[in-house]
């Protein structure tokens, strides 16, 4: 049987936690920043933690080995 194949998109955009959560770069960061403010420039920054729901999908799916 061959290997299955990681859908490199996914890869680039989500990677696992230590208990297998998976974790994602926030939007809005990128340009245009001057509207918005420090407060929500500074919470954008952290990393978010995908819903259990959807994290089934994307390590089922898109991410096979995580």
């Amino acid at each position: 049987m061959p290997k299955m194949k990681t859908k490199k998109s996914a890869a680039k955009r989500y990677s696992l936690t230590g208990t297998g959560k998976v974790k994602y770069k926030k939007m809005n960061l990128r340009h245009i920043l001057t509207k918005r403010s420090p407060k929500r420039k500074m919470h954008l920054r952290a990393a978010g933690i995908l819903s259990e729901d959807s994290a089934k999908r994307v390590r089922k799916q898109m991410l096979p080995y995580g």
